[in-house]
C-alpha cells in the first residue's frame, strides 16, 4: 500500500554533513574551489615561518636550553622582547620535537651484550669482589672470587683489606698457574668495576693469552654465575653476620670453599659437587645413579606412576646470555 504523503529520504547538507562526520566548512571549501582540492586558508594571526625559526633558535640557544618555556619567557618580558605567548612556544617546540630536552645530549657507547659457552672445565671463569662486615660498622674485608662457570668450582679466592688492581692480578696470576691455564684457552668474564676495567688486570690477560670480556652497566644479569654464588655463601646457615678480623674472615672461608666445591650437590649441575664436575667424575655418579634407581624401580615399580625415574639431568654447554632461536635466525 503506497502512502499519499510519503516524502522522499532527502538529507539537508548539515544533516548529511553530520553523518559522515565532516565539517560544514570544509564541504563549502571543496563546493567553491576546484573538485578535490583542499585550499590551504592560512589565518591571520599565524606566525610566520621567519617568526618561528628565529624563535625556536632563541629557546634553543646556549642561554635558554636549560630553562623551561615559562622562565624564557619571563625574562624575555623583562628585557622588552616579546615574541609570542607561551602557549605558541610549547607549539613550536612540540613540532620541532624539542620539548624535553634542548641541550645537546651526551650519547653513551652501546654496550653489545655478551654471549660466551663452556663446554668444559677451565674454558670460561667469572671473578667479582663482593664485602664482608668487619668487626665494627662501616669496616668491610674484601673477598675476590674466580669461579669456573662450566664447574661451578671455585677455582682461586682471596680476603684483603681493600679492592686493589694489584692484588686481582696476583690472584689471577695465581689461578692461572694452579689450574695450568696455556695460552688462548681461557676466557675471563666480569663486571665493570675499577679492578676489572684496570690496566694492571688488561696487561696480564694479554701477557697470558686470556680473552677478557666484561657485562653491560647496570646489568647484574650479565654475570649471573658470580651474583649467584655469593648468594650462596652469604645465605649459608652458617654464615656470620660480621667478621672479628681478616683472619676469622680466611678460617671461615677455607672451611666453607672445601664444603662448597667437594660436599655442596650444586642445583645448576645435575646434583653433583661442583669438584666432581670439575674433575669429569660426573659422569661416572650419573651412571650410578641411574643403575641404582633400575635396581629399586624392578623392587617396587607400583611406587613409580610415571614409569622408571631418570637421575638429574647434567647439563652440556653452559652459557652466559644464550642466544635465543628468533636472534640466531636474524
Amino acid at each position: 500500500m503506497k502512502l499519499v504523503n510519503e516524502r522522499p529520504s532527502i538529507l539537508t547538507i548539515a544533516e548529511a554533513c553530520y553523518c559522515i562526520g565532516l565539517a560544514r566548512a570544509t564541504y563549502n571549501r571543496w563546493r567553491y574551489n576546484k573538485p578535490g582540492v583542499l585550499p590551504e586558508r592560512a589565518s591571520h594571526r599565524r606566525i610566520s615561518d621567519e617568526e618561528r625559526q628565529r624563535i625556536l633558535s632563541i629557546l634553543c640557544s646556549e642561554r635558554f636550553c636549560d630553562k623551561s618555556v615559562r622562565q624564557a619567557w619571563a625574562t624575555l618580558l623583562d628585557e622588552d622582547v616579546y615574541l609570542c605567548s607561551i602557549r605558541t612556544m610549547y607549539r613550536i617546540l612540540t613540532d620541532n620535537k624539542a620539548v624535553r630536552e634542548r641541550r645537546n645530549q651526551l650519547t653513551h657507547p652501546e654496550y653489545k651484550k655478551p654471549e660466551l659457552m663452556a663446554t668444559g672445565p677451565n674454558q670460561l671463569w667469572s671473578w667479582d669482589i663482593t664485602k664482608l662486615h668487619g668487626p665494627s660498622k662501616w669496616t668491610y674485608f674484601y673477598l675476590y672470587v674466580i669461579l669456573d662457570v662450566y664447574s661451578r668450582k671455585v677455582v682461586g679466592w682471596m680476603v684483603a683489606h681493600r679492592e686493589s688492581a694489584t692484588l686481582a692480578t696476583k690472584l689471577i696470576q695465581d689461578t692461572c698457574e694452579k689450574e695450568g691455564i696455556a695460552e688462548d684457552q681461557l676466557t675471563i668474564h666480569a663486571d665493570r668495576g675499577t679492578s676489572m676495567r684496570s690496566k694492571a688486570v688488561a696487561f696480564l690477560l694479554a701477557d697470558l693469552g686470556v680473552t677478557k670480556t666484561h657485562s653491560r652497566p647496570y646489568t647484574s644479569s650479565d654475570n649471573p654465575y658470580s651474583e649467584a654464588h655469593f648468594k650462596t655463601l652469604k645465605y649459608h646457615p652458617s654464615f656470620p653476620k660480621q667478621f672479628g678480623c681478616i683472619q676469622d674472615a680466611r678460617v671461615f672461608l677455607r672451611k666453607f670453599f672445601k664444603w662448597y666445591n667437594c660436599e655442596h650437590r650444586h642445583s645448576g649441575i645435575g646434583l653433583v659437587t661442583p669438584d666432581q664436575r670439575h674433575t669429569g667424575e660426573d659422569k661416572v655418579v650419573t651412571v650410578k645413579r641411574k643403575e641404582t634407581l633400575e635396581r629399586f624401580y624392578e623392587r617396587h615399580p607400583e611406587r613409580f606412576v610415571k614409569g622408571l625415574p631418570h637421575p638429574p639431568e647434567i647439563p652440556g654447554a653452559v652459557w652466559i646470555n644464550k642466544p635465543n632461536k628468533k636472534e640466531v635466525a636474524a
